[in-house]
């Protein structure tokens, strides 16, 4: 293959390639001392998207969901990702496994 057509073939990755990370949707929730917030979580369905979770809180925190079968665990003050690739439209429980009465619903359309 000659230079400029190997230039052209890895233009055409780079530009056309699937989509990077940084270009997903970022969908945030925090999770504060056995609150979810925001209590439900908006996302987009049949789309690669991120979980940025948030532990706002002075106690740890599970973000957890036995439907979806995720779970990110996280201490006091941190903050962790969990990469969808796609979801069906639907609605999920999820919760604070550290916390029982906190619980909130992931919604995908």
């Amino acid at each position: 293959m000659g230079r400029i057509a190997y230039a052209f073939a890895l233009a055409a990755l780079v530009l056309g390639g699937p989509a990077r990370a940084e270009d997903m949707p970022v969908i945030k929730v925090e999770m504060r001392d056995g609150t979810i917030i925001p209590d439900v979580i908006e996302v987009p369905a049949n789309t690669r998207f991120k979980l940025e979770i948030s532990n706002t809180g002075k106690s740890p925190a599970e973000f957890e969901s036995t439907e979806l079968k995720r779970e990110k665990a996280l201490a006091a003050g941190a903050t962790s990702a969990i990469v969808f690739r796609t979801l069906d439209p639907g609605r999920y429980d999820v919760f604070d496994d550290f916390h029982p009465d906190a619980k909130a619903t992931l919604v995908a359309k």
